[in-house]
Formats: structure tokens, sequence, C-alpha cells
């Protein structure tokens, strides 16, 4: 799985390419934005298809209610903004207008975690995963680079009901191969290993990667999970993989509350108890800064991966293997 970080694409981009090049084949697909069509990059469904785009301004809860009644007429509506505005400003819609009569609403939030950077704590949605996870009905997807975002909005576009999926600002690293197909039902497998399994998903799977190559030369062995469905999380081969290690950690560009980790926490101690930590943003809001920068802070770049995941194994063969 070579990682190079100096070569970066925009996944905002493949996310609006693709519902461009899926409106050509399906005609009851239509998008709805925010005022944030730039931002997002639904700006390119708009350009082929104006009467299919719906600029709703910034009226989030007015833009989901809209989008509940064009699936209850047929329609596929994709709806986008800034993860913090399509999941915190809108629950309430969400949950009883989409989820609970189950309409096929597609709801894309761009500019998750911190690595929004400047704009800071207000507009870095550190608790969507959570507020989606919540919600009955609802599916939760955190695509990880280009190719899996345009698998998994295609997956969304030809698969019936409410759906969630998170995308960063930042660009990122190819990960996937061109021929990569997006397996709803089971999580990747990206790397066997002996020493511990680390489950993640999203723009942290590539420095999880560069981490495990930092790690492997100081003598360590990781078995590396990509989850990017977090609900329905595939809890059968979660499991098999961790009882070759008998010890997990999750990382994740988001809250270690109510996330992916607390998925894994929850599903681990009903099924197969062993010890996880969580790695993510703790129980705090976000700041301004860099993108880089921030991710540094959180301890979420391949370099500080590198000291905690070793610094956890290390505790674990003390207090397990002795």
């Amino acid at each position: 799985m070579p990682i190079n970080k100096q070569e970066k694409k925009s996944i905002r981009s493949a996310f609006g390419k693709t519902l461009a090049e899926l409106g050509k084949k399906n005609s009851n697909i239509v998008v709805m934005d925010a005022d944030l069509a730039c931002s997002t990059q639904t700006q390119i469904f708009a350009k082929e298809f104006p009467e299919r785009f719906f600029d709703c301004g910034i009226a989030e809860q007015d833009m989901i209610a809209t989008a509940a009644g064009l699936a209850a007429a047929g329609k596929i509506p994709f709806v986008s903004s800034f993860a913090m505005f399509a999941t915190g400003r809108t629950y309430d819609q969400i949950r009883n207008s989409v989820c609970y009569p189950e309409f096929n609403v597609k709801i894309v939030g761009t500019h998750g975690g911190v690595t929004v950077g400047e704009d800071g704590a207000s507009h870095q949605a550190l608790e969507d995963i959570s507020l989606m996870r919540g919600i009955p009905n609802m599916t939760v997807i955190v695509p990880a680079d280009c190719r899996e975002c345009e698998e998994v909005i295609k997956f969304a576009a030809e698969n019936y009901g409410p759906m969630y999926i998170r995308i960063p600002r930042t660009n990122v690293c190819d990960i996937f191969p061109e021929d990569y197909k997006f397996d709803f039902c089971t999580v990747d497998i990206m790397q066997e290993g002996t020493d511990v399994t680390v489950i993640t998903n999203g723009e942290t799977l590539a420095e999880v990667i560069l981490a495990s190559e930092i790690l492997k030369q100081q003598g360590y062995s990781l078995q590396i999970i990509n989850a990017p469905v977090v609900k329905p999380l595939d809890g059968a081969t979660i499991i098999d993989c961790v009882k070759k290690t008998k010890f997990v950690i999750t990382v994740e560009n988001h809250s270690i509350i109510g996330g992916l980790g607390s998925a894994v926490c929850e599903l681990l101690a009903e099924y197969y108890p062993v010890p996880v930590h969580r790695l993510g943003v703790n129980d705090t809001f976000g700041q301004s800064g860099k993108a880089d920068f921030l991710l540094d802070y959180y301890g979420l770049t391949a370099e500080k991966l590198v000291i905690s995941i070793k610094r956890q194994i290390d505790k674990y063969r003390l207090a397990y293997k002795g």
C-alpha cells in the first residue's frame, strides 16, 4: 500500500464529478445545497443539470424538509453542506422527516473533522458521526480517498434508504487502485499484523498506513482495518481479526465519543471483550489553525500515531503478556 503524501487530490471534486456522471444516467437524481455549492463542489452537477439543482440558501432545515418531500415523490435527493451544518442544524428534520418515514435521502457532509482548519470550532464537525449513527434507519459511511468516495456515491444512488456520507475539506492521498469496488457489507483488511488491530477510516487511514511502515522498521506489526461503513458495522469480520491480536486501537478524525471508536467498543464489549484504546479528539472542541497543524496537535498525523501506537502496544505487552 504505497502512500505518497505529496500527491493529493480533491475528494470534494470527486464527489461533485461523480454526482454529475450519475445525473446523466438517472434523471431522478436531484441535488440540493445550502449556499455552499462552490465549497462542496455540487456546482459541478449544477452546471450540467441546472433544472435539477436547488440552492436552498442558508436554510439547512428547509433543505432537508424539502429533500424529504422530493424523496416522497420518487426523486433521489443528494443534499450537501458542511458536515457541521448538514447534521447539527438539521438534526430534528433528519430524524423526523427523513429517517422516521425512511425516505431515500442522501446527506453528504463535507468539511468533516478538525481539518476544516482556520474556520475553527464552530465549523469543525467532531460529533456528526455520533449524531447520525444514533438515528434508526440511518446508514453512516466515511470514505478514505477519491476512488472510495466515487464508489460510495454510486452505491448511495443505487440503494434505497437514508444515508450520511462524510468527507473532509482537505485533499487526500490515493490509497485504493482503479479497480477498487466498495463492499457495503465487509470491512477492508488492508494489512495483516500480530501486535494490534488498528481500525480506522476516512483521511486518517493514510496516516495509519504511513505510521505502520515506520513501526514495522521498529519491530511492531500492525493489522490495519479500513471500516468506511460505521453503521451498520461489519462486526463478524472485525471480531475474527481481533481474535488474532487480542488488542484494538481505533483512529478517527472525530470525537472519541460516539464515533467509530465507540461503535467498535460497543461491538466488542458485547461479543468479544478485549482492551480497546481510542485515538481521536478527546471530548473537546476544535480550534482555528492550518489543517496539518491541527492533525498534529490532536495526534492524528503518522508521526504522532507512531508514538501513540507504540506506547499502547508496549503497555499492552507489559500488562497482558508479562
